[in-house]
């Protein structure tokens, strides 16, 4: 895969932050994840690549762009590459105005992202220094030890997050038998599993179920952290296990990062569209606004850190 697409894809999630920013606060969720949609898709085609969404907004059927199948870039020659794309991680965060909401990507070469329904997954995530030290077969509390002791902590000092929902209420009392602590977000649980590397943040660890184009993006980042991301699908219904069956996917196994992003090469990029631990949001200038983006390949452990400035007068629009 060339190094080139690094800079190449944090295009597309700086052109989505920036149309979906515009929908910050105002309640308006399907409306803020249309303009990043939009404007994800239409920088998509601008990249010299031929790509292919293996795991994005559902089926054709269901979503008018970025849907699973659909093929991307300026399809000329350039490389073949699988994409894993969530255009607003946040929908309800940007229509509240809260933290944490952005747009991220992965690609990877052809055949090593999970082709994968858009679905429910079951997720564990750590950190370098833990990375190989836990398992999601094993019970929440002997993670919570596993992920102390590698990092020499006590368990009181061990912060899990996961997403504040009912299904979560077991995780969330064993966390708390065991002596440690928690941090609740409401959505976006693909900058709760990045957290998990970075000590800033405070996070240590991230349990509990969320989409599964987040868990492959997470997946990929993760890969290029040095950190672990291990997962289970979980089927709702007998038509979403008939689609696993027919995508070749046996949900009884762990899907373990080797299984979500083959190979040695990958690439990660998310942009800010409200305020995080790690990024600050779109901040509007007057004639021009800032972004902040996170870029990362796996080939080579780069982290790129992407302050950009834009001038609105020139940038395209895509809602027209």
């Amino acid at each position: 895969m060339e190094r080139s697409l690094t800079m190449e894809v944090v295009r597309v999630t700086e052109a989505a932050a920036i149309a979906s920013a515009k929908w910050m606060g105002r309640g308006l969720k399907d409306e803020a994840d249309e303009a990043a949609t939009a404007a994800m898709r239409a920088l998509f085609d601008t990249i010299p690549m031929h790509g292919t969404v293996v795991i994005g907004e559902g089926e054709m059927d269901e979503a008018p762009m970025l849907y699973i199948g659909e093929e991307l870039g300026l399809r000329n020659g350039g490389p073949h590459v699988d994409i894993a794309v969530d255009p607003l991680e946040g929908t309800n965060i940007v229509a509240k105005g809260t933290n944490g909401a952005m747009t991220v990507l992965a690609i990877a070469d052809s055949g090593n992202l999970l082709n994968a329904p858009d679905m429910y997954m079951d997720k564990l995530a750590v950190g370098p220094e833990a990375a190989g030290k836990v398992d999601i077969n094993n019970s929440v509390t002997e993670n919570l030890h596993a992920v102390a002791k590698a990092k020499n902590k006590n368990i009181s000092d061990v912060v899990a997050v996961l997403l504040d929902r009912p299904r979560h209420q077991k995780i969330v009392d064993e966390i708390r038998a065991a002596g440690a602590r928690i941090k609740f977000i409401q959505d976006g649980d693909v900058s709760a599993a990045i957290n998990t590397a970075f000590d800033e943040t405070g996070i240590d660890i991230m349990f509990g179920m969320g989409g599964a184009p987040e868990g492959v993006i997470s997946a990929v980042a993760l890969k290029c952290l040095g950190g672990d991301f291990q997962a289970k699908l979980v089927p709702e219904d007998d038509a979403q296990l008939e689609r696993c069956v027919k995508m070749g996917i046996d949900v009884s196994k762990v899907l373990y990062l080797e299984d979500l992003v083959k190979g040695d090469d990958a690439i990660f990029a998310a942009t800010a569209v409200t305020d995080s631990e790690l990024l600050k949001g779109v901040q509007y200038k007057g004639a021009y606004c800032l972004t902040n983006s996170l870029v990362m390949r796996a080939k080579t452990g780069t982290v790129r850190f992407i302050e950009g400035r834009h001038n609105i007068d020139k940038k395209p629009r895509y809602d027209k």
